[in-house]
């Protein structure tokens, strides 16, 4: 075949795959108000910077499907996201549902092993229908399909891996999803195992989409996704914007950003927020706010375990995960949900050298019968375990409450580099009314109740602690930000400037 004939051949079948599912099917995704699979890409990487692989591949198990097929319904390649290289799959839904086929497994397999072989971060843009039938279907379909990639879904985390779920995500989508570092969901999307139409018919009954798979089923309930958005737009700018706080892979430390203007300002304004009544609540997150970078904090899970906040942060540009009570909620006492949100966060900040800096203020775990159906002391257990097993610089701050096993869990004692408190802090083992109760046998209605809580109260204050060095200083809370940077400064040269020993690498993302 002459030159021009062949190059004219390559540029047809070019044409023709980036043409996607064709005309009518973009057209409509447009009137939705849905991005296509080009777009999103477009919005997420670094203009110009995308190299593409796999474009001219198509189904293999079925040759009138090859036509049909084009990309077999997945964009892979390569692209830079702030001038940082990273690996990319973004799903067609235009072609065949981005159903997953052998070939575009192969394709997105590859893209996963390179980015872990070569140090890059893994994208994976979802929206997808699950397996594609019939190809699938009998010892062949199961045979190219599924468990010839024993890498596919193991998590060494070697590298940042993210994911979204758009719209329709079934399947792979969801897989992704609950393997990843950081998910982010659109509102109005399902996320599940399978498709509505195929659990009804599973289970006998008509199932409600929001029910099955919807994002508030997931921001309040699973916890499988960390981040909510109305539109395209906003999901891919989440993604660049989490991976801003993330190291390439594992052998390094986070990007070092610019400090915000402003930040460090009105720290007096802690003692604003803080009340000085022990029993009042008050919402820790606009005291985080004053302490970091401004507009530097990334919250994570933010309706799920909501007596915990977690949060990826910067101190004076440096990158920093946060572990904070919030006794807005529920008293700041920690339920199953908010230590299962604590373990997923450690486990990322520590596999990614993130310094853990923690602030305390909880009356311990949540009790009862309904904490223990959810599988409170399992869950608690985990807790403490990854805090033992952290390895990143952490330091923790007593801000008000400390008591009882919570203590240890939220990084205090011997869990971490450091420890100070404020002035506020007390330490005990138990909540000193509940302690008067069975101390003293008396309720608050009890005549000499207040001078029984008096002396349970009497040793409660930090003073004692800091007199043998088990907090290594009490400071003003306005001090606090200061402090944590000079103390970071410290403790990161440590293990290789930072550089994790990563024990819990292989920790489950989704237990």
């Amino acid at each position: 075949m002459p030159h021009e004939e062949s190059l004219a051949e390559l540029d047809r079948r070019r044409a023709a795959a980036r043409a996607m599912g064709g005309e009518d099917k973009l057209a409509r995704r447009r009137a939705s108000g849905d991005l296509n699979a080009q777009e999103r890409l477009e919005q997420l990487v670094d203009a110009d910077s995308f190299i593409e692989l796999g474009v001219l591949a198509a189904s293999a198990r079925f040759e009138l499907d090859a036509a049909e097929t084009p990309r077999d319904g997945k964009l892979v390649g390569f692209g830079r996201i702030d001038g940082r290289d990273v690996g990319v799959v973004v799903n067609d839904f235009t072609t065949k549902g981005a159903s997953t086929s052998a070939t575009n497994s192969r394709k997105m397999g590859y893209v996963r092993k390179a980015c872990t072989e070569r140090g890059m971060p893994f994208v994976h843009v979802g929206e997808s229908t699950g397996a594609r039938l019939p190809d699938a279907m009998g010892s062949r379909g199961m045979g190219a399909l599924l468990g010839n990639d024993t890498t596919q879904f193991r998590r060494m985390r070697e590298t940042p891996w993210v994911s979204a779920a758009l719209n329709t995500s079934f399947g792979s989508s969801a897989w992704l999803c609950c393997c990843a570092d950081f998910s982010v969901m659109k509102k109005g999307s399902i996320m599940s195992v399978s498709s509505p139409r195929l659990v009804s018919m599973a289970i006998g009954e008509k199932v409600d989409l929001e029910e099955l798979g919807g994002w508030r089923l997931h921001a309040e309930q699973t916890g499988l996704i960390d981040y909510f958005v109305d539109t395209d737009e906003e999901a891919m700018r989440a993604i660049r914007r989490f991976l801003s706080y993330m190291p390439s892979h594992n052998g390094q430390l986070p990007p070092v950003a610019e400090v915000t203007e402003g930040s460090g300002e009105g720290q007096e304004r802690i003692l604003e927020i803080l009340p000085e009544k022990r029993t009042q609540v008050y919402n820790m997150k606009k005291i985080l706010e004053i302490i970091f970078d401004r507009d530097s904090l990334l919250e994570i899970k933010a309706r799920f375990g909501k007596p915990l906040v977690a949060a990826l942060g910067r101190l004076q540009g440096q990158v920093v995960g946060i572990i904070a009570n919030n006794p807005m909620s529920g008293g700041g006492a920690l339920s199953a949900e908010a230590c299962r949100k604590a373990v997923d966060f450690t486990v990322m900040c520590d596999s990614f050298n993130i310094p853990l800096i923690r602030f305390m203020d909880t009356p311990g775990f949540v009790v009862g019968l309904d904490a223990e159906r959810r599988g409170a002391p399992g869950h608690i257990m985990n807790f403490m375990n990854a805090t033992c097993l952290t390895t990143v610089p952490q330091i923790t701050v007593l801000c008000r409450k400390a008591y009882g096993r919570a203590y240890v869990a939220m990084g205090g004692g011997a869990h971490n580099d450091v420890m100070v408190a404020w002035p506020t802090a007390e330490v005990s083992f138990m909540d000193p009314v509940f302690a008067t109760n069975i101390v003293h046998n008396k309720t608050p209605s009890d005549e000499g109740f207040a001078e029984a809580l008096a002396d349970i109260q009497k040793d409660l204050e930090v003073w004692d602690m800091a007199r043998i060095f088990s907090a290594q200083d009490v400071i003003k809370p306005q001090e606090t930000r200061a402090f944590l940077i000079r103390m970071l400064d410290v403790h990161r040269r440590r293990r290789a400037g930072g550089i994790g020993e990563h024990l819990m690498r292989t920790w489950p993302t989704s237990y």
